[in-house]
């Protein structure tokens, strides 16, 4: 796959583009509805599967007050893209300028001149332009004008409800990991770079732990949770603490994770937490001995979730 970084670079146009356009933060199963339909029609021409997509979020540039949190970074949006067979990501650097574009100038500008679009797959609340001014309709229409076809792909859903990243946030911001890996098609995903902690996992509790700093947004509810964890592509099991601590007083949030049967060094190494299933809350222990105590009951829950829990597949 190739991801080109704004409009300008850009330089050639693609054979037969079927085309589609989205902020697909989560790249959830209605995302992948639409994806699907790119791939297929785009295979069929023998052309380009290509989409269209925004950094920052618009949210974050048009209405940073509400504080809304990412499901995905860029880097692992691109990378789900790949793996759902887009072969080109145009990534447009989202600004007020860029936002106050008239719907009409898009689709001349960049779906016809700059794309040569033949076919644009959008989804069914697809709205652009500014103000949100376009519509399917519109699309619709101009198409017909300038010689593409237009296709709107309807929602997904699950369990009734209609598959979006707000409902995904909301699950998530309540620790409910399974639900929310239901609507993604797989488990919810952080990836992180092991820092120094403070050390009490291993001479305390002889639980030795990999704390993390992420880039990610939205982290699941303070908890502990089965996870799976990616390292230099291995899959390996594991519990996650996240939260502040409260035994030990602490103020800041960390994330500390243990890796079952497992004894290398991976400080300043990268990893990918999958969020399997969650198990409690964050609780504040009397003592050392009753925190333990406890720790070694959600080892042990871990490690039954992991080995008798269906779960989507990892990605």
């Amino acid at each position: 796959m190739v991801v080109i970084r704004g409009l300008e670079s850009l330089k050639k146009k693609y054979r037969d583009v079927v085309l589609t356009i989205g902020n697909f933060d989560g790249v959830h199963r209605g995302h992948q509805k639409i994806f699907r339909n790119v791939v297929e029609r785009a295979r069929a021409l023998n052309g380009t599967a290509m989409a269209i997509t925004f950094d920052p979020h618009p949210a974050h540039v048009l209405a940073p007050e509400r504080g809304s949190r990412m499901l995905t970074t860029f880097d692992a949006k691109a990378r789900l893209l790949d793996f759902f067979g887009i072969d080109i990501v145009l990534c447009i650097n989202f600004t007020k300028e860029f936002a106050s574009t008239a719907p009409d100038d898009f689709i001349r500008d960049v779906i016809r001149d700059k794309i040569a679009a033949r076919e644009v797959i959008v989804g069914h609340n697809y709205a652009f332009g500014k103000g949100k001014e376009g519509s399917t309709d519109l699309l619709r229409r101009r198409g017909k004008k300038y010689g593409f076809v237009v296709k709107v792909v309807r929602y997904a859903r699950s369990f009734g409800h209609i598959v979006s990243s707000s409902r995904i946030r909301s699950l998530l911001n309540k620790g409910r990991v399974c639900e929310a890996s239901r609507l993604l098609g797989r488990p919810y995903m952080i990836e992180g770079h092991v820092i120094k902690g403070a050390g009490r996992g291993g001479s305390l509790l002889n639980v030795p732990t990999a704390n993390i700093a992420t880039k990610n947004e939205l982290i699941p509810k303070e908890g502990v949770y089965a996870v799976k964890v990616g390292y230099k592509g291995r899959i390996l099991d594991g519990a996650a603490n996240i939260g502040r601590n409260p035994t030990f007083g602490n103020a800041q949030i960390s994330y500390e994770i243990h890796i079952f049967d497992f004894s290398e060094d991976i400080r300043s190494e990268d990893i990918r937490v999958y969020f399997i299933d969650r198990i409690r809350d964050e609780e504040t222990f009397p003592d050392i001995s009753t925190l333990k105590e406890a720790i070694m009951g959600d080892i042990s829950r871990a490690r039954d979730i992991l080995k008798t829990k269906k779960y989507p597949k990892l990605i």
